[in-house]
């Protein structure tokens, strides 16, 4: 991370290049069925609490997976960059385009209730069912 707090990025064949500022330091890992199937295992992501610049924006494609969310990637190298909320209000970028991942920890983890049983994470992390995520995001609280 830089001295100012922030992070930087860049695809695979460096066509994107983005810059988180005010970085958080806290990975979360998705279970979900569509991360798995978009990354071949578990989505790694950073928070990107503060704004989200891109250069090469005309090389990124977006898909629409849901009604709510757009995941976005190189056009030319196919690299995984970022979720985004339909409305922008909220991004997660790719760890693994991530220039400088000193300093992170993996703190949490979504969508527990979809993740395979061939795999765990060692690390003692939150952990929260798809349910609990969407309470989450919509300000409710989960049916226990």
């Amino acid at each position: 991370m830089a001295d100012d707090g922030t992070r930087k990025g860049h695809c695979l064949c460096g066509a994107v290049t983005f810059r988180v500022s005010e970085g958080t330091s806290e990975v979360a890992a998705c279970h979900c069925s569509m991360c798995r199937r978009w990354s071949g295992g578990p989505l790694m992501v950073l928070d990107a609490s503060g704004d989200v610049a891109f250069t090469g924006e005309e090389s990124i494609g977006v898909y629409k997976s849901s009604e709510w969310g757009e995941r976005g990637f190189c056009s030319k190298c196919g690299t995984n960059l970022f979720w985004r909320m339909a409305d922008r209000s909220h991004y997660v970028v790719s760890v693994g385009a991530l220039e400088d991942m000193d300093g992170l920890v993996l703190s949490h983890e979504i969508f527990v209730d979809e993740k395979p049983s061939f795999y765990d994470f060692a690390n003692d992390t939150k952990k929260m069912t798809g349910e609990e995520v969407f309470a989450a995001f919509s300000g409710g609280e989960s049916k226990d």
